[in-house]
């Protein structure tokens, strides 16, 4: 069964100081869900007040995020992120093969205060029509803010919700609980 995996990296100078233990917790996670039955796809994108698009679609067992790629600046355009990655990844399963699963996972450790494409109205109408129409499910992981409030606002069931704590620990932690998340849909989730 293929599964593809779409994360969402928040690297705004407020992750300063978190980039190592960001860098070793996406790559334990990838590799865990790598080793998972069934085949295992990667989309992961970082974001500040800018897009970046390092993997769209690939196979999870060679994705490795390294400290070239993954470095910390700017502000927080949660909803431009969100919303571009939607339409990109929707795009390309209207070109091609579609996954039997998507889990799409956004993480952030700040309020969005940058976005200029798309509004919370929007974000939470595409993400809606995701779930409904194509069984995609979301995960929403948050720092240093109203997790459920900023999950529930943008159309996140706040059941999907995970609070950490923006350290080395916290971080650690948070991958884990993101591990077994996406893990737990893997095995018991819908079906696009």
């Amino acid at each position: 069964m293929l599964t593809e995996i779409i994360f969402l990296l928040d690297r705004s100078g407020s992750m300063a100081g978190l980039e190592n233990e960001t860098i070793s917790g996406f790559n334990a996670l990838i590799e865990k869900q790598s080793k998972l039955e069934g085949e295992t796809k990667v989309t992961a994108v970082l974001f500040d007040d800018r897009y970046e698009v390092l993997w769209n679609g690939i196979d999870a067992r060679i994705v490795k995020l390294t400290e070239r790629e993954y470095f910390v600046r700017g502000y927080t355009a949660l909803l431009d992120a969100v919303g571009k990655t939607i339409l990109k990844v929707e795009n390309r399963f209207t070109n091609g093969i579609k996954p039997v699963k998507v889990i799409f996972v956004i993480t952030t450790d700040g309020m969005e205060n940058s976005s200029q494409e798309f509004t919370y109205q929007k974000i939470k109408e595409m993400i809606k029509h995701q779930e409904e129409n194509h069984h995609w499910e979301f995960l929403f992981i948050g720092a240093n803010i109203d997790v459920a409030k900023e999950a529930d606002h943008i159309g996140v069931n706040i059941d999907n919700a995970i609070t950490f704590e923006a350290s080395t620990a916290g971080v650690e932690n948070m991958y884990q609980m993101v591990n077994e998340e996406i893990t737990n849909k893997r095995q018991y989730g819908k079906e696009y």
